[in-house]
């Protein structure tokens, strides 16, 4: 299937992850949404090279900023934010989630900042991003993964919808 031009940013977190930990849940939501026509981008694309890192992913950069400009703290800045200002959807997947995504944060403030609609899927309580910004800034709040892919794709009108 041809993905169309509708594009989500797929938002969550990466910190205290290893890379596969933080990049399976996108990789099926990238393969479900591309299904349905709507292209998604991950903030792990081009950077499978954390995949050897003896650990897991910090926050800082400190022990894989030297392996290419893309990982280092302006280039993971820049292109996020990017990302983040140019998609036509942000899917925030913060289900198990064990201590604040500051990143995701920021994701979700840029897009909010643009108007940008967020679908974000979180437990219906006990989540650390629990927060009345996060709250306001999100406008479509569901308990599971498949259930904001479903939303998406209502967004996107690619999809079926519900009732």
């Amino acid at each position: 299937m041809v993905v169309g031009s509708f594009t989500v940013y797929l938002a969550g977190p990466i910190t205290g992850l290893t890379y596969d930990g933080a990049e399976d849940w996108r990789q099926a939501a990238k393969l479900d949404l591309a299904a349905a026509g709507i292209k998604a981008l991950s903030p792990l694309r081009a950077k499978d090279y954390l995949r050897n890192l003896p650990g897991r992913i910090s926050g800082t950069g400190e022990e894989y900023a030297h392996l290419g400009v893309l990982s280092t703290p302006r280039g993971v800045m820049t292109r996020d934010r990017f990302d983040a200002t140019r998609c036509d959807c942000l899917l925030v997947n913060l289900l198990g989630a064990e201590r604040v995504s500051i990143g995701t944060v920021m994701e979700i403030a840029f897009a909010d900042a643009c108007r940008t609609p967020i679908v974000c899927a979180m437990e219906p309580s006990g989540n650390p991003h629990e927060h009345m910004m996060i709250a306001e800034a999100v406008g479509f709040r569901v308990t599971s993964l498949t259930e904001a892919l479903h939303i998406v794709k209502a967004i996107a009108d690619n999809g079926p919808v519900r009732r």
